[in-house]
């Protein structure tokens, strides 16, 4: 417990790398299209619970895990944003179904830390190409609907995304009170 919490406060955080492909406004949303870096992700599916005690229960777990909850007992630094895989329900709230996710630190990608935890799956990705909304405060399931029907909208009919899911990403440390940074991803097809 004391290298999560050690992890968390003092270490620093390393980006999952992108770049920006472009720029685009429309009805005060402002987005961007990104060509995210795949990469070793370390994830935790939970079923049946609601989508905020979802996050935070998934979010502990995989700090515990990058702090040393590992076969390696490494303290690996955390990445951001810590991503959760969203399924949208007819009505547009979410299934009670998520994927919570972190990038493995750069330094770990070839032979990351076997999780103690057998909940934690290490999984490899490919490469994406996301449309992104950014947007502040401490983010919860009705904020993450919200700013994905905006983005959507901002898109129209032409942009072509991936409709099962999107991506709920935050970035900062929940004793960070101000200045917060979350986004939605839809994924491109």
């Amino acid at each position: 417990m004391l290298g999560m919490v050690k992890n968390s406060l003092l270490s620093k955080v390393e980006a999952w790398p992108y770049r920006v492909l472009s720029k685009g406004e429309k009805d005060q949303v402002s987005y961007e299209e990104r060509a995210c870096e795949g990469g070793k992700f370390a994830a935790v599916e939970l079923v049946g619970k609601p989508f905020d005690e979802a996050l935070k229960e998934g979010a502990v777990k995989l700090l515990k895990y990058v702090g040393g909850s590992n076969d390696k007992g490494a303290g690996m630094g955390m990445t951001a944003p810590v991503s959760i895989t969203a399924f949208p329900a007819e009505d547009g709230s979410f299934q009670q179904k998520v994927k919570v996710s972190v990038r493995i630190p750069s330094q770990f990608q070839d032979n990351p830390p076997y999780p103690t935890d057998e909940s934690i799956k290490i999984e490899e990705r490919q490469g994406m190409t996301v449309y992104s909304t950014q947007f502040g405060g401490y983010a919860k399931e009705a904020d993450y609907v919200n700013h994905a029907a905006k983005l959507k909208a901002a898109l129209g009919s032409d942009a072509a995304y991936r409709k099962d899911f999107y991506l709920c990403n935050g970035y900062d440390p929940p004793m960070k009170p101000y200045g917060r940074r979350n986004e939605v991803w839809l994924v491109k097809e």
